[in-house]
């Protein structure tokens, strides 16, 4: 991404897939760090991972913290996430592995069901950063 202004840069980790598109997988503006959406793909493998949705959740956190972490931030800084999902009915199962990150103090979310996703995932999930001041 070139920049055009000191303040936005862009952020990337190889522990985390690659964007499969013309995007970043995430932008550093100011003290805010806007995530791309994040499917459950092994960055290793380049593949989604197969089980149950919250082995999905599990491995989209893994890409968000590894996001964060090259962004010098954890997931304690996400002060925003939006869940897209392609069945409603998979809430409870991701609320219940979304729940092992966010102990205290949980981030604002949304949650939308969504006709598809890219790669034919069931879940994605994007985030929003605040870094220390």
């Amino acid at each position: 991404m070139e920049q055009k202004n000191s303040v936005i840069k862009a952020i990337q980790s190889s522990r985390a897939p690659a964007a499969i598109g013309p995007y970043s997988q995430g932008v550093a503006a100011g003290s805010l760090v806007f995530l791309s959406g994040q499917l459950a793909i092994d960055p290793e493998t380049g593949k989604i991972v197969q089980g149950n949705i919250e082995d999905r959740v599990h491995r989209i956190f893994k890409n968000i913290r590894a996001l964060a972490r090259a962004a010098g931030a954890d997931l304690d800084r996400v002060v925003k996430t939006t869940v897209f999902l392609t069945d409603m009915n998979d809430f409870a199962a991701v609320n219940k592995a979304y729940a092992t990150y966010f102990e205290n103090n949980p981030p604002a979310r949304s949650a939308v069901q969504v006709a598809a996703l890219p790669l034919d995932a069931d879940i994605e999930i994007e985030s929003i950063l605040l870094l220390d001041c």
